[in-house]
């Protein structure tokens, strides 16, 4: 009788799983299927080819797909190759605490090439990829003018805390806080737009409701100070290097693939006015595929008035950047801020840079998103990267943040994790 499994079968979303067939003919050629469906009922899939060993088995942890989505050993393979069954979407965890992402996992005979599968598989096995450890608690943030969700770990505290941002997306996107917070930071994940009754679109980056911001987070009691982290990505990563040059509050930044100097929309803080460099039509290419490439990232990124004053940052840089980005030339970007920061006589810059990843760099496990609809676009954003390579990326990237937060935000505290 063939047996499937996949452990655990309860774990967070960014652990390894273990997956193993057995009960198998020697030799026998196989298909492994995994799918789920999102909470807007996208489903995504993803197979692999395989031939079981002399014992009958196949076991990812050491054996090589021969087709399918991906070749060679690959454990995660199954989960980081998962495609979208409609062209454009992004798998995005929206419910953070209250649900799973349920993923199920098929072993079928053949090499099936069917899409959906039809016959009956072999087997099958489901487990649950959860975005919280159990006791993390959730806090809407309504204060002020700030709007967001605190995620705190259980325990008494206090815990490093860190200021979550995503790009041009918009809204509120709360997976990644819910994760870390799951490690044992406290976690604001930040809305700047296009949530609740903050603006629809951002036509400037006003440096005082992040500021406000940081202050709301630092009066929480389990919340450790008086510095804080902020993590952003793509439009989020420009905020929060901005942050960390104009709050003292900040004292450790990661920078996933954004720019160096103002894109799009202007600064403002207090008498201080940053102008931006302005979307440009003629800057866009669209691809065979009808995804747009923003050619900005072809462009010689100078020291001009748009830059970010990286000199005044008091606290540390990490750039995080894939060179396989088609949205920017973010290792370019990342490099004149670095040389800038140098230029000034500072040494707090460190740079992760990726051959083969794309744009949104992400926890390890989450699949490749090579391009996707967005907020206020007329066409998919095309944002790159090689399917294995940029996973590589990802889990490295994943541990490295982590800890250069707990190096300059101090050790996790009191945390039952």
């Amino acid at each position: 009788m063939v047996h499937l499994s996949v452990t655990p079968k309860t774990s967070l979303a960014d652990s390894p799983l273990w997956i193993r067939a057995s009960g198998l003919a020697p030799s026998q050629p196989v298909t492994l299927f995994a799918s789920l469906t999102d909470e807007k009922g996208v489903k995504y899939e993803a197979r692999a080819f395989y031939r079981a060993n002399s014992a009958g088995e196949v076991d990812l942890k050491q054996a090589p797909a021969v087709g399918g989505y991906y070749k060679g050993v690959w454990p995660m393979g199954l989960l980081c190759s998962l495609k979208p069954e409609k062209m454009f979407y992004r798998l995005i965890k929206r419910d953070v605490v209250g649900s799973p992402f349920n993923l199920q996992v098929d072993v079928f005979n053949t090499f099936v090439l069917a899409d959906p599968p039809t016959e009956a598989p072999l087997a099958t096995c489901s487990v649950e990829r959860w975005f919280v450890a159990p006791g993390v608690e959730r806090f809407q943030i309504r204060k002020g003018r700030v709007r967001g969700a605190l995620y705190v770990p259980p325990g008494p505290g206090p815990f490093p805390a860190v200021i979550d941002l995503f790009g041009g997306v918009g809204g509120l996107i709360e997976f990644r806080a819910g994760l870390l917070a799951s490690k044992g930071f406290a976690v604001l994940a930040l809305a700047y737009f296009g949530y609740d009754d903050l603006p629809q679109s951002m036509t400037e980056v006003d440096m005082e409701y992040f500021e406000e911001a940081a202050n709301v987070l630092l009066e929480h009691p389990k919340v450790k100070g008086p510095g804080l982290g902020v993590i952003g990505v793509s439009k989020g990563a420009e905020i929060a290097l901005a942050m960390a040059a104009f709050l003292e509050q900040i004292v450790a930044a990661v920078c996933i693939n954004g720019p160096t100097r103002f894109h799009g929309t202007p600064l403002r803080f207090r008498d201080v006015h940053i102008p931006a460099v302005p979307y440009r039509p003629e800057n866009f290419l669209v691809t065979e595929m009808g995804t747009l490439v923003d050619m900005y990232m072809t462009e010689e990124v100078g020291d001009d008035a748009s830059a970010i004053p990286l000199e005044n940052a008091q606290g540390h840089i990490l750039f995080v950047v894939g060179e396989a980005d088609c949205s920017l030339n973010s290792k370019l970007h990342a490099e004149l801020a670095i040389a800038r920061a140098r230029k000034y006589g500072k040494n707090n810059c460190t740079l992760l840079s990726y051959p083969g990843a794309g744009h949104l760099i992400e926890f390890p496990g989450s699949p490749l998103c090579f391009s996707s609809l967005m907020r206020n676009c007329f066409r998919p954003l095309q944002w790159g990267g090689n399917l294995e390579l940029h996973a590589k990326a990802q889990e490295h990237s994943w541990k490295e943040i982590q800890s250069f937060f707990e190096l300059h935000l101090g050790p996790l505290g009191s945390s039952n994790l």
